[in-house]
Parts: C-alpha cells; structure tokens; sequence
C-alpha cells in the first residue's frame, strides 16, 4: 500500500506495472540501467502515480532499487497481461517482454514449491523457487530470448510500502 495522500487516493486497482532493470554485475554493486512500463489502460493521474512509485520517488522498495540506479531510461506505455496458475506465472508486454516461470514443487507437497526462506529480499524475505520456461526481452535496447528452461526465478507475494 502506499500513502493514498500522495496520489489524491486515485484508485490503482487492477492496473499493473514492470520495473525493468539491466545491472552489468552484481546487483548490489549498483550502476543499475532501469525503465518503466505502465499498464496503458491508466489514465493520466494513474499514470502519474504509478510512475511516482515505480520511479521510487515514493520510496519504498522502489526507492531502494533507484539508488543502485545510474540510468533511468525512461517510461513506455503497453499493455500488461499477468496470470497465475497454481504455482506458475507469466507476464506478457507485447513486443517488449514475454516471461514465463514454474514453481520447483516441495517433496511432500507438490502443489506447494520449494521455499528460500531469510532471504532478505526487497520484495519478501520468503521466496518461492520457480525455474524459467521462457524469457523474451525487447525493451529498453535490450534483446534477449531464452527458452531453454535453464534460469532460475521465483515469486512471492509482496506489499510495496511508500515512505
């Protein structure tokens, strides 16, 4: 959730946005390359919103990833379809991005994957692990196609706090 005060409580429900980001090595060195793409279904104080946070401006977790930023490469405007299906996920941004993973099933359950648990992670300290089943990335001058299923991934829920 994030202060409502700052966005005039316009309502964001059901409205979607992906923060991409190209780090040339470890992430936690910095001199991050990121873009925005929001959901082209907002209108223009969506937008403004959604920008605000997925900028970082709003602080929160947003706000952590823009100061390992160097480049902010700007914000494109595309629909955004998301599914889950039991423990898969895909994200799919015509022309520009078309992801897919699957959760790696537990032993004794496996309709529940695998978990990292402590991570210390922005988004969770626990992480479902996931393998990828394709990636495709046409965004921001970069091009990148894998289908091999051979990079990990994971998933979990989250709630993006604003300052």
């Amino acid at each position: 959730m994030v202060n409502e005060e700052i966005f005039d409580r316009e309502s964001l429900d059901g409205l979607a946005f992906t923060i991409f980001v190209h780090t040339p090595g470890p992430m936690a060195s910095g001199d991050w390359k990121v873009g925005l793409i929001i959901d082209v279904r907002a209108n223009a104080k969506q937008r403004e919103a959604l920008e605000t946070i997925g900028s970082g401006k709003a602080g929160g977790v947003s706000g952590r990833i823009a100061m390992l930023t160097k480049e902010f490469m700007g914000v494109e405007y595309l629909p955004i379809r998301f599914e889950k299906s039991g423990t898969n996920r895909s994200i799919e941004i015509p022309g520009a991005l078309d992801q897919a993973i699957e959760g790696v099933p537990g032993r004794g359950d496996p309709s529940e994957p695998i978990y990292l648990d402590n991570t210390g992670h922005p988004a969770n300290n626990r992480l479902a692990l996931a393998k990828a089943t394709r990636s495709h990335v046409h965004a921001f001058g970069t091009d990148w196609d894998e289908d091999g299923g051979l990079n990990n991934g994971h998933f979990a829920p989250f709630d993006w706090q604003g300052p």
